[in-house]
Formats: C-alpha cells, sequence, structure tokens
C-alpha cells in the first residue's frame, strides 16, 4: 500500500511522557515530507500549540484539534480554523461546572481552557466521577463526552471526535483514508486509528488501542513512530 498521508498524535506519541519531543519522531516525520508524504497533526491540544509544532517540526498536511473540535490547513477553508461543534453547548457546560464543582472547577481546570474553543480540559488531579456527578442535570448533557487523554481529561462536544475530523480533512484535500497512515498512544486516539488504513499502536500505548491496531512498534514513544514511518512508508 502507498501511504498518502500520516496522521499522528502528539503527547505520548511523538513526545515521552514528559512531553518532550523525541529527536527520532521529527527526523522520520521530515524524512516522509521530503519523500512527498504530509503528516497531519492530529491531537487534544488547542490549535495554537498544535500549529506551532505542526511549523516547527516540518508538516504541511494540517491539524486537527481539540480532539477534533477544530481542524486547520494552509490554503483551506480561506485558511480560517474551521470549528466542528455546537460552541454553545460547550460554552454552557463550562458555566455548569464553574457553579457545580466551585473550587475544585478553580483548583484542577487547566490552564489552557482560556484559548479553547470547542472544549473543557482538566487536569487528571480530579476524578472523572466527580466531573460526570456535576454533569448530570446539565440540559446537554447527552451531547456531550469525556475523554481521557492519557494526560487530561477533556469535556467536548461527542458528535465529532479526531476520527470524524480527520476525515473531513483528508477528505477535503483529496486524501484517501485508506491510504492514511495513524499513529497513537492513548485511549482518544481510538477514532482516528479507526479511520485510517494502517493504524499504529506505539510500544506505550494503551492496550484497547494496540487490539485494533493493524501493528504494534516494538520501541514507545518518539522511537515507535520513527519504527512505524520506516516500515511503512519509507521502505520501497
Amino acid at each position: 500500500m502507498k501511504i498518502e498521508a500520516i496522521a499522528v498524535d502528539i503527547d505520548g506519541t511523538i513526545t515521552d511522557d514528559t512531553r518532550k519531543i523525541c529527536i527520532s519522531a521529527i527526523e522520520s516525520l521530515r524524512a516522509a515530507e521530503d519523500k512527498g508524504i504530509p503528516t497531519i497533526i492530529v491531537t487534544g491540544n488547542v490549535v495554537n500549540y498544535a500549529y506551532a509544532a505542526e511549523v516547527l517540526i516540518g508538516c504541511s498536511g494540517g491539524l486537527v484539534a481539540e480532539n477534533g473540535g477544530m481542524i486547520f490547513k494552509e490554503g483551506y477553508n480561506d485558511n480560517a480554523v474551521e470549528i466542528l461543534v455546537n460552541r454553545e453547548y460547550i460554552e454552557n457546560a463550562d458555566k455548569h461546572l464553574k457553579e457545580k464543582l466551585g473550587d475544585e472547577y478553580a483548583k484542577n481546570a487547566s490552564h489552557d481552557n482560556n484559548y479553547r474553543a470547542t472544549e473543557i480540559v482538566f487536569y487528571k488531579t480530579i476524578k472523572k466521577e466527580m466531573i460526570e456527578d456535576a454533569l448530570k442535570d446539565y440540559e446537554h448533557v447527552d451531547e456531550l463526552e469525556i475523554y481521557d487523554s492519557g494526560f487530561a481529561l477533556h469535556v467536548t462536544d461527542k458528535r465529532v471526535n479526531k476520527g470524524s475530523s480527520l476525515r473531513r480533512l483528508c477528505e477535503q484535500n483529496g486524501i484517501n483514508m485508506e491510504n492514511v497512515m495513524a499513529i497513537g498512544d492513548s485511549e482518544n486516539d481510538e477514532e482516528f486509528l479507526k479511520e485510517a488504513g494502517v493504524k499504529i499502536a506505539v510500544g506505550n500505548a494503551d492496550d484497547s488501542l494496540k487490539k485494533i491496531s493493524t501493528y504494534v512498534c516494538e520501541n514507545n514513544f518518539g522511537d515507535g513512530v520513527a519504527e512505524a514511518i520506516t516500515k511503512f512508508a519509507l521502505e520501497e
């Protein structure tokens, strides 16, 4: 199979567990780009963080940010970020959680929520069950989902995810999903791996991700990314 594009997560995939980016991952992604295979960043991070990573690494395929809440690519959508969620549900859920959680919200909410447009994020210093309990009487609770990215808890619009948004970005840019290699490490990567023709779990990935993968890397983090890219995209 000829790989048309590589879709890759950031935290725990191209970075290690301290969030330091692995040089081997950068080198392999750049080698793929040099071969004409674009990389798409697919992440739960905010769009400006994802865009900075894309530029610094040298990726050209665009990005999916905030767990699918928004997509962006140079030259696509008049160079504007495309938001794919109902922001009213999220904004009202944020107000509801502030009221219900009180001091627990202030202590545990991510410092980058001020920059997020499509989800609410909490550090894992708070239990997922506490957030679920606080949302029980929210009128649009059935439209929400809580993802554990391994690094944080994300309250999102359940109608979009990394997979649905990756498919939209690829289809809008003429990329066949069957020819996409997707690489991830955690439960919130399952949707975008399922959409791809080649599904890769790095060595440190959750067991649930390994079960659905085409290939499980022997190496962890960015070294696993380099292993997979070499095996599926760079070798003739």
